[in-house]
């Protein structure tokens, strides 16, 4: 099957498998994995952080970081759109008891002037605002990219009221890709990020959360109260380092590939609104005649390949390391032979 439901659906190819057998392993909760000390060094050093954590997920990553930046009864301000809010599980209210001021923006982006007017004055009536949560590539919002520009308000906004700035980053390297940004820029305006190391990067499982020292310190607490607590993790950090070392250019054919079928639907009539197509992630609607988001991918699954309804109206394909040249051409084919 040809699989666009997610980018999560990668295997480890022969060189990371290869990777997971020579790693080094030891003792995380002890500090004493030489292959998760070395990831986590690697990963601070290229957002131009102080320190860096390996989490098993990137929920558990922006949940920690989310616990660390705030205190019962605060509130995070972020989009309608943000995973942290809509994709894990409630977890800010249930790991920080803090509450969610959820701003309408554009795919998923929101701006300077929205989080001004989100913040609440110093009222004991009021929630204590403390933290302002950023998610780049959007995911719901089609992968795309937040501008610089307005991401550089938004801390000036946070730095004169006293937020907390974290971000999701969860594809955040094909952000970097995309736009040719130096990941150290990254680091000198957030707080706090978080990336993964499982969806375009191609690894089994893996999270990194980094910041400054003191955070992470704050950072290894809260993840051992939330049973991420890791013993030989090596052989999977090492996955990390190896897509570090190979994974992060290649993303570009991910974006090419997504470019091509994003052509091939938008010549069919019963493609309707279709997001920009940034990055690795495809958001269209699917309208008239027989088709819509049921039918349409059930189609596609009796030719061998398999994409994902979000909505009554639209359907989400997302590209990745295990969809070869050749795939996207069969993809393409098939739909051009749909009526």
């Amino acid at each position: 099957m040809i699989d666009f439901r997610s980018d999560t659906f990668t295997r480890p190819g022969p060189g990371m498998l290869q990777a997971m057998l020579q790693a080094e392993t030891g003792d995380d909760v002890f500090t004493e994995d030489p292959s998760v000390n070395k990831l986590e060094a690697m990963m601070a050093d290229y957002f131009g952080k102080e320190a860096a954590l390996y989490c098993p997920s990137g929920t558990m990553s922006n949940q920690i970081a989310i616990k660390v930046h705030t205190l019962p009864g605060d509130e995070v301000v972020c989009s309608n759109l943000a995973h942290v809010y809509i994709y894990e599980g409630g977890g800010i209210a249930f790991n920080a008891g803090a509450q969610v001021r959820a701003l309408e923006g554009d795919r998923g982006m929101i701006t300077a002037a929205q989080v001004e007017a989100a913040i609440n004055p110093d009222d004991v009536h009021k929630a204590r605002t403390s933290l302002v949560c950023l998610e780049n590539t959007s995911n719901r919002g089609g992968g795309c990219c937040y501008d610089w520009e307005e991401v550089l308000k938004i801390k000036e906004v946070c730095r004169r009221h006293q937020l907390a700035l974290h971000l999701d980053g969860a594809r955040l390297f094909n952000a970097l890709v995309a736009t040719g940004q130096d990941p150290r820029t990254y680091g000198q305006v957030f707080d706090s990020i978080s990336v993964c190391l499982n969806k375009g990067m191609g690894c089994p499982m893996g999270s990194v959360v980094m910041g400054s020292r003191e955070f992470i310190y704050h950072a290894r607490r809260i993840r051992k109260k939330l049973g991420g607590g890791l013993r030989q993790a090596g052989f999977m950090a090492a996955t990390g380092i190896y897509a570090m070392e190979n994974n992060i250019q290649r993303l570009q054919e991910d974006h090419q590939h997504a470019k091509q079928i994003a052509q091939a639907l938008l010549e069919k009539d019963f493609t309707g609104h279709m997001l920009p197509v940034e990055t690795n992630i495809l958001i269209f609607e699917v309208s008239g005649g027989a088709w819509n988001p049921g039918t349409f991918t059930s189609y596609l699954k009796k030719e061998g390949i398999l994409a994902m309804a979000i909505s009554p109206t639209q359907v989400r394909m997302v590209t990745h390391l295990d969809i070869t040249p050749e795939m996207v051409e069969k993809t393409c084919q098939v739909i051009a032979e749909m009526a």
